[in-house]
């Protein structure tokens, strides 16, 4: 007795699709939608909510969405400067859409903050980013 239909076999081949990556662009001072994009706009407000989200915190993100930059406040400096490239890169290393993140530079105000610069790598083309601590 079979048990699939006839002419309906498990050798169909998959293909994969690539969907487009449209979104919804933010205007963060008014904190309103501005209308829609797909390319480079659409991979730098990705990455600024990756930035800005630390991961584990809300439920709606998958656990392996955002970054883990808040338990390095208060850490030796030095520390900071060598961990923060690295846990940046693993925050967007699910996205395939990002290639690299390069050019990390690191600046110590005098007021405490940390602002760390880099450049990110996408499909669309590199743009720089910015994180202060």
């Amino acid at each position: 007795m079979a048990t699939l239909p006839d002419g309906v076999g498990l050798d169909a081949s998959l293909k994969h699709i690539e969907q487009p990556t449209n979104t919804f662009l933010i205007d963060w001072s008014s904190r309103q939608i501005s209308g829609m994009d797909e390319g480079l706009g659409a991979m730098r407000q990705a990455v600024e909510i990756i930035l800005q989200n630390e991961r584990f915190r809300w439920q709606i993100y998958d656990s392996n969405f955002g970054t883990e930059l808040e338990d390095l406040v208060g850490e030796e400096y030095d520390y900071i400067v060598s961990e923060l490239p690295r846990r940046i890169e693993e925050a967007f290393s699910l996205d395939n859409r990002i290639l690299s993140v390069e050019n990390f530079k690191c600046l110590e105000q005098n007021s405490g903050i940390l602002t760390v610069s880099f450049d990110v790598v996408t499909v669309y083309g590199t743009f720089s980013e910015e994180v202060e601590m």
